[in-house]
């Protein structure tokens, strides 16, 4: 299926973490809600940055522990090369040193990996109780 072009009305989502499983867990969630769409995944930094050069997508979801160019530093140079880009940072570090860096990179939002799939799981079991 071919990506939807900017300006579509729908919003293009980059995936990027070095986790491919936890990759391939999350790009169904985020397409299984209307009005998003996966235009790519990358497993670093580095890559993550080229694809979003290429793709323009509206919004990046990354990890911050990633290779060849780690996610604080990557989501420096995205603020700076695409303003008005919604940049997400994930992590499974609580450490707030940490969450203060993406901040002050230029995150839109630190979120926790475990808080993420805990959330999940929560709202699956309110929904089974209904």
């Amino acid at each position: 299926m071919a990506a939807e072009a900017p300006g579509s009305g729908r919003i293009r989502v980059l995936l990027a973490d070095d986790d491919e499983l936890f990759l391939e867990s999350l790009r169904p969630l985020v397409e299984g809600q209307e009005g998003l769409e996966v235009v790519a995944m990358a497993g670093d930094g580095l890559a993550a940055i080229e694809l979003v050069d290429e793709l323009r997508p509206d919004a990046v979801v990354m990890d911050l522990h990633m290779p060849l160019l780690d996610g604080v530093t990557a989501v420096t140079r995205l603020r700076r090369d695409h303003p008005s880009l919604c940049l997400i940072a994930l992590t499974g570090d609580h450490a707030p040193e940490l969450h203060r860096a993406a901040d002050e990179a230029g995150a839109d939002a630190v979120l926790i990996k475990d808080e993420l799939v805990q959330t999940l799981l929560d709202r699956l079991t309110q929904a089974r109780q209904r």
